[in-house]
């Protein structure tokens, strides 16, 4: 079971095309004026962690080859936060706000750390997946 999981984790394509999946679905959750019922967490921040945690994860387990490799696209999953803020200012129904790009920036903070501890408890490195 333990090969399985380790093969999954190192599976860096995989984890690339699950990224620009996530990529997509944030996007459109973050910039459709009314999303749909059923997905929301009950507090606005807790959802920007939980859908930025999500792309860090798969930022951290996508881009294993250097850390600085790893914070180039972990530093572009905060500026997509950023951007979907300043989008948001021309979404009906939305708005910007400082708070949400904070939250955005804890998410992809807290998806690193759960990737790096799991790649660090499966593989004995943080740094490689591959």
């Amino acid at each position: 079971m333990t090969h399985i999981i380790r093969t999954a984790v190192c599976a860096t394509g995989a984890w690339k095309a699950v990224l620009l999946v996530l990529i997509g679905i944030v996007c459109y959750l973050t910039l459709t004026p009314k999303p749909p019922p059923g997905i929301d967490l009950g507090w606005d921040k807790l959802n920007h962690v939980a859908g930025f945690a999500a792309l860090g994860f798969a930022s951290c387990l996508g881009y294993p080859e250097s850390w600085r490799r790893r914070a180039s696209v972990l530093g572009a999953m905060v500026a997509l936060g950023g951007l979907i803020e300043v989008l948001q200012f021309w979404v009906p129904g939305r708005s910007s706000e400082w708070g949400d790009l904070l939250a955005d920036a804890i998410g992809v903070g807290v998806g690193t750390f759960i990737a790096v501890l799991l790649l660090r408890l499966l593989l004995g490195s943080p740094a490689r997946a591959g």
